[in-house]
């Protein structure tokens, strides 16, 4: 075989190299996205949970910017990223294997472009979505609910300094200690004070079905529907448009799972107000009806939209580009 003819051959999707290279790119596009919305998920982590200091923004755009500057005001450009070093360490080895499963999965049950259907593209994306959502959820779901637990953390009259993560995973794991444990979860929780750190963690692991799967049919087909194979192959992609339909992929994902997420954000802050309590799934969707009827399971998505168009936008982008530096 000729050099031209090795350098233009394609590469060995199932090997070791292209597996690293694929979790690598995976991995910096997770943490570029993240870092670029970083403030708009605390904002909306406060609203999800209905945090008493900002209920009163909820529910508009207007309001939305208003509790960014509060915050600002607050805690300076800190406060905004308040709880991302634990966002940066629970999403590289997140993005990174959602990603590099994509494209083993996708490779497997779509070898060719001639097998390419909707059923499969999304279960492709909903298989790696899930699969490293499970190991994430187990490995680091610690790390997540210490972030929600300091995004949702505002203003302390006690204290001039901002929540450190040891303190909030120092007050998380004493959390109820001090109070009888009311019920045989809340014995549980006093007996094994590390499972508080999995709080919501069913709810993350189904949640992510329909995100993921939505989110990768919807790229899957907007990439076959504007970007049509010819001769050649596929138009070649451009930023522009991997991030415009990224932007509409996540859109869609978002809307398809958002009451998932808001249940998830009641469950991992639910030690707040019920430290001796294991918030269920029936008695937390049964609190949010009860507050603010349908309309509680969206609470915050338009917020969810601004935070979700760009950072799917930039992940897709960025997972592409990296693609195409490394080679993969």
């Amino acid at each position: 075989m000729s050099p031209n003819a090795a350098a233009s051959a394609p590469p060995d999707k199932q090997s070791l190299h292209y597996i690293v290279r694929s979790g690598i790119a995976g991995g910096i596009a997770g943490c570029v996205a993240k870092s670029v919305v970083a403030p708009i998920d605390r904002v909306k982590i406060l609203f999800q949970a209905s945090n008493p200091d900002f209920r009163k923004y909820a529910g508009s755009w207007a309001g939305a910017l208003r509790a960014g500057k509060e915050i600002y005001d607050h805690g300076g450009i800190r406060g905004l990223f308040q709880g991302h070093s634990a966002t940066l360490l629970r999403i590289f080895p997140y993005a990174a294997i959602k990603f590099m499963a994509y494209d083993q999965i996708h490779y497997l049950l779509m070898p060719t472009r001639e097998h390419e259907t909707n059923f499969r593209r999304f279960a492709a994306g909903a298989l790696s979505g899930t699969v490293p959502t499970v190991f994430r959820t187990l490995l680091v779901n610690s790390l997540e609910v210490v972030r929600v637990r300091m995004a949702f953390q505002t203003k302390n009259p006690n204290s001039t300094t901002r929540p450190s993560f040891m303190t909030a995973a120092k007050h998380l794991y004493h959390e109820g200690a001090t109070s009888p444990a009311s019920t045989p979860a809340g014995r549980v929780l006093e007996r094994f004070p590390m499972l508080k750190f999995y709080r919501g963690f069913t709810v993350t692991v189904v949640g992510m079905v329909p995100y993921a799967g939505v989110s990768f049919l919807s790229w899957g087909f907007l990439r076959s529907r504007f970007l049509p194979p010819s001769k050649t192959g596929h138009r070649p992609p451009t930023p522009i448009a991997d991030l415009a339909i990224g932007a509409v992929s996540g859109v869609v994902g978002q809307t398809a799972s958002y009451p998932f997420e808001v249940i998830r954000r009641h469950m991992q802050v639910g030690g707040v107000t019920r430290p001796d309590r294991w918030m269920k799934w029936g008695e937390t969707i049964q609190s949010i009806w009860q507050s603010s009827g349908f309309r509680g399971f969206y609470v915050g998505l338009t917020l969810g939209y601004l935070k979700i168009v760009p950072m799917t936008a930039v992940s897709f982008a960025v997972w592409q580009g990296c693609k195409r530096l490394l080679n993969v």
